[in-house]
């Protein structure tokens, strides 16, 4: 019956060299699709452009180059991932780590930004060579199928709670920490409206309905004066501010006070983007149907080294650790399922090289109904999980809660795999196939105490 519906919703085959390169006769997608797909993705991921440089900014970096960078950085990882991996991932310098080089490494540790990048540098290397030797693929097979669905549907949680609080919808409280908005302030009332157009057009089955809907948002933002256009000048050689700017030297000259720092930072860079690269390829992939029945995922290699070899050159341009992006699940959501997808989401940004300070036009508030919806129909997985059986449930239980609650799908992951690996000891149901699962569950326990749960 799944079968026939699927079958019968399937847009329409497509051959040519472009159909076959990606695919789309195996994977149930057409040209016109992945387009829109890209597209979609792309406009949830077009704030990075305004926010990756605010953030590196108040590190001393210049702010005009590091759009550029931005840019250039999200384009050539998220082509390179579709035209080597053929997955819809979409990659660019990441949240959570952008704040962390800026605000710790640069401002709190006193450590110049060139320095910096040339600490994301050697960790986009050891990337590389866990990689290479097969350590980050046996880290992503020796997690439990049940982990795999948890993760998709805490990242679902999370994508959600991002566009609530983009949208104003849910604001910080002193009291209960996260407290209901004001729904007549413009922006919430704007998610709001754009909330009721694409959960109407989805229900019609409106193929393109995120797009649509996210520009009617837009439009209608524009039209009551609600969206505010000061661009800063810019050119394309602004990229010469950081491009090649990476200080290697100064990293292993490090000394005294940075010493013991240095391998923080480079374990930070290297623990984080690890297991949030992980977190969002298995939850990505799931949803768009390319996981297979054991959980294993078509091209794991290429992805993985895709994915170094971007944060080595994101930091050649002058950005922070590149990563892949939860926001892809909006286009896998439209359709998504090929490389083509990321090739379109990484030519957007390619083009918006040439007019950076432009993406202000779309709001927070147009993007995050989108998001809010994903993170909605991400849930799915989780019917996957054994709710009555403890050893998963309560594993399963933490991963889901920890990474919204803790805005951060590592720990999310560090949460879930420790539970599960302590639980497995305490029940006597440990084997010797555990034992690399047993040495992840001792370094998330060491780095919990090392960073007190950083």
């Amino acid at each position: 019956m799944n079968q026939t519906t699927a079958t019968a919703e399937a847009p329409p085959v497509q051959t040519g060299a472009l159909a076959r390169y990606f695919s789309f006769a195996e994977r149930g997608t057409n040209a016109r699709t992945e387009v829109l797909a890209g597209a979609t993705t792309f406009l949830t991921m077009a704030y990075i452009v305004l926010v990756n440089p605010a953030i590196l900014g108040s590190a001393g970096m210049p702010v005009a180059s590091v759009a550029a960078a931005t840019c250039f950085a999200a384009a050539f990882a998220s082509i390179l991932m579709g035209l080597v991996a053929n997955t819809p991932l979409a990659l660019a310098p990441g949240m959570g780590l952008n704040a962390y080089f800026s605000y710790t490494v640069v401002q709190q540790m006193g450590v110049p930004w060139p320095v910096a990048l040339g600490c994301v540098f050697i960790s986009g290397v050891a990337f590389l060579v866990l990689t290479l030797t097969g350590v980050r693929q046996l880290i992503v097979t020796s997690i439990p199928q049940y982990l795999f669905a948890a993760v998709a549907g805490g990242i679902g949680l999370f994508i959600g709670f991002i566009g609530f609080k983009d949208a104003g919808i849910i604001v910080a409280n002193p009291a209960t920490f996260v407290a209901l908005g004001n729904l007549s302030a413009p922006g919430a009332a704007l998610a709001l409206f754009g909330l009721v157009v694409i959960g109407a057009l989805s229900v019609w089955n409106v193929r393109g309905a995120m797009l649509v809907g996210i520009v009617a948002t837009t439009l209608v933002g524009w039209l009551s004066g609600m969206v505010t256009f000061k661009p800063e000048p810019y050119s394309l050689s602004a990229l010469t501010g950081t491009a090649f700017k990476l200080d290697l030297g100064g990293v292993f000259g490090l000394s005294g006070k940075h010493g013991l720092g240095l391998l923080e930072i480079l374990f930070v860079f290297l623990f984080v983007d690890l297991f949030d690269n992980i977190g969002t390829l298995v939850a990505v992939t799931k949803r768009a149907g390319l996981m297979d029945a054991a959980g294993r995922i078509p091209g794991l290699n290429r992805i993985l080294v895709t994915d170094a070899v971007a944060t080595i050159v994101g930091s050649m341009a002058g950005t922070s650790t590149v990563t892949s992006y939860v926001e892809s699940a909006a286009g896998v959501q439209v359709g998504g399922r090929t490389g083509l997808t990321a090739v379109v989401t990484g030519l957007l940004f390619l083009a918006m090289m040439f007019v950076a300070p432009y993406a202000q036009l779309i709001p927070l508030a147009a993007t995050a109904p989108a998001l809010i919806i994903v993170g909605g129909l991400m849930l799915l997985p989780l019917t996957e999980v054994q709710w009555e059986d403890p050893l998963s449930a309560i594993p399963a239980f933490l991963t889901v809660a920890m990474i919204p609650l803790t805005f951060s799908i590592a720990n999310g992951l560090a949460f879930g795999i420790t539970a599960h690996a302590a639980l497995k000891l305490v029940r006597g149901t440990i084997t010797k196939k555990d034992w690399f699962l047993l040495i992840l569950a001792l370094l998330f326990v060491a780095r919990f105490v090392w960073m007190g749960g950083a």
